[in-house]
């Protein structure tokens, strides 16, 4: 009776349509924890980036150097670092010359670093649209697998003449592996999702700090340069 009602016997003997419902489901949850490593592995390397980056951007050294280590920096960079490479390098090209506009030049800077804070934003939000998708369908999925084993098992009936219990049991447990594999291949993207997207916003509220803190660290820069013309 045990290996009769198997889960393995009971898929293996299931009707095709939940066979491919369930190959669906075991690949939507194979693909949602490929890409649950994958965000853990990147936004863990942008906090570990962004407290390394704040370190020695409070540390008081010249940013004039650190930018020129940040641009000679054959690896990359990215997070906090890619925003103000962005703001610096648009600050030292529009204050060039004798006759600059403070408020312009702060304006372009933090408009450059908007647009370096949103490419940021995108690359750490990969993938997570697609968590959010199966963890809200995995479920309906699974459903129409369930019905459509119900349905399977009581049409059988309609070809025997004394309906018990052993003919409808395999059909009906069948049914319910749907189930069971869409909400394993729901809930865990649903954790990680709404886990990831409550970092990912941490992130971004860190990221347009900095922004804003840079920008006043340079409006104050220009204020004082030009007392000093004047």
């Amino acid at each position: 009776m045990h290996s009769e009602l198997s889960v393995l016997d009971l898929v293996l003997n299931a009707s095709i349509v939940v066979q491919l419902v369930l190959a669906s489901l075991v690949l939507a949850s194979i693909i949602s924890w490929t890409m649950i490593f994958d965000r853990s592995r990147v936004l863990k390397r942008a906090r570990r980036a962004a407290d390394d980056f704040e370190q020695r951007f409070w540390s008081g050294g010249d940013l004039s150097a650190l930018y020129r280590d940040l641009d000679q920096d054959k690896r990359g960079v990215s997070g906090l670092a890619a925003i103000f490479r962005a703001g610096f390098k648009e600050y030292v090209r529009l204050r060039k010359g004798d006759s600059w506009d403070a408020m312009a030049v702060l304006l372009g800077t933090e408009r450059s670093m908007r647009v370096a804070l949103s490419r940021e934003m995108d690359h750490l939000e990969v993938n997570l649209p697609f968590l959010a998708t199966v963890g809200s369908t995995s479920p309906y999925v699974g459903l129409f697998g369930t019905v459509w084993g119900i349905m399977h098992s009581f049409h059988a009936l309609g070809n025997v003449k004394q309906a018990t219990l052993a003919l409808v049991a395999p059909g009906i447990s069948e049914a319910l592996v749907a189930t069971a594999i869409g909400l394993f291949a729901a809930i865990p993207a649903v954790i990680a999702y709404n886990r990831y997207s409550n970092q990912v916003e941490r992130l971004n509220n860190r990221y347009e700090e900095f922004v804003e803190e840079f920008s006043t660290l340079l409006q104050r820069q220009g204020q004082g340069q030009s007392q000093g013309r004047s």
